[in-house]
């Protein structure tokens, strides 16, 4: 892809010169959710699994205003030591380039970049979505409407159990956009296997995944498709009990008039605290969990390409 904005390291230009498959993976993870130095390490896991499926990882972020498809250790070291990173969302990605900036890439920005460069299967944590008393502050995250619109397959635990998992399902499904369930009815809540809500269609194998996303994008459909990969369950945590940290902390951050991007970080800050950091451990793990299917799908996907 000839982009001026894009620097794709050879790995991945080989892999897209090829028709590879290949996995996107984001940066705010590395920058924002995790600490150093276990924020690198468990990055390098993610890239590692990745390739033990067969598959080429393509980790994205923006160093000195140029969007990197794919980053070497030095880069990915740079993104985990680094203060004050910008958490680059879809208003914010030209400020950031043409300013020459330092960025990391959300879900929103992960998935235009994987589209500029025509990846078309991103691993993630957890989507983001409408923000608990969205009514009152319309904050609803940019994810959703870069998956009404943009074709990249999203492989996550569902969204982050601090959303209103109702209405981001609700606002999905006006836009179009599938949620399915891998060997799973539900939708899973992000630290646990379970949300209380259902996913739109359980589907058992990568095959048929991959076959779902494929006529989707011949069908001329714009947008995505969220692919909901529960946690292992020897990793999952009880959900009467994150509920009860989740609402105390939403709450402490209404008092604190805590706004807009700086809701999640504060939040999943106070989880790691209190739960003393099984939820960190969640969060790795979920990650991996979903590196390695979202390479089983990317390996199904490249091949329903290269047939027709």
């Amino acid at each position: 892809m000839n982009n001026e904005f894009l620097d794709i390291n050879e790995e991945v230009k080989t892999a897209l010169k090829e028709n590879k498959p290949i996995v996107a993976l984001e940066s705010t993870i590395i920058s924002h959710g995790m600490p150093y130095p276990e924020n690198v390490e468990s990055a390098l896991n993610c890239e590692k699994i990745i390739r033990e499926n067969n598959a080429v990882p393509a980790t994205i972020a923006i160093i000195g205003g140029k969007i990197k498809i794919g980053l070497n250790k030095d880069e990915l070291e740079y993104m985990g030591k680094t203060k004050n990173i910008i958490k680059v969302s879809r208003r914010d990605l030209p400020v950031v380039i043409s300013l020459k900036k330092d960025g990391a890439t959300t879900v929103t920005t992960t998935m235009i970049a994987s589209s500029l460069a025509g990846i078309k299967i991103f691993a993630t944590g957890g989507i983001g979505g409408v923000h608990r008393y969205a009514q009152e502050t319309f904050d609803i995250s940019a994810d959703l409407q870069e998956l009404a619109n943009t074709k990249v397959a999203v492989i996550c635990a569902g969204a982050k159990s601090i959303l209103d998992i109702s209405l981001t399902k609700e606002y999905l499904e006006t836009y179009g956009v599938p949620i399915l369930g891998y060997k799973t009815e539900n939708f899973p809540g992000f630290y646990t296997r379970e949300s209380g809500y259902k996913a739109d269609y359980q589907i058992d194998n990568t095959k048929d995944i991959a076959n779902i996303i494929y006529t989707k994008w011949k069908l001329g459909l714009e947008g995505g498709v969220v692919i909901c990969n529960p946690i292992p369950e020897e990793y999952g945590m009880d959900r009467n009990y994150i509920d009860k940290i989740i609402d105390d902390t939403v709450k402490e951050a209404k008092d604190k008039k805590i706004k807009g991007k700086d809701v999640t970080p504060f939040i999943l800050a106070k989880l790691h605290s209190v739960t003393e950091n099984k939820s960190l451990k969640a969060n790795k793990e979920l990650v991996y969990n979903n590196c390695k299917v979202a390479s089983l799908i990317a390996n199904d996907y490249f091949k329903l390409e290269r047939e027709n």
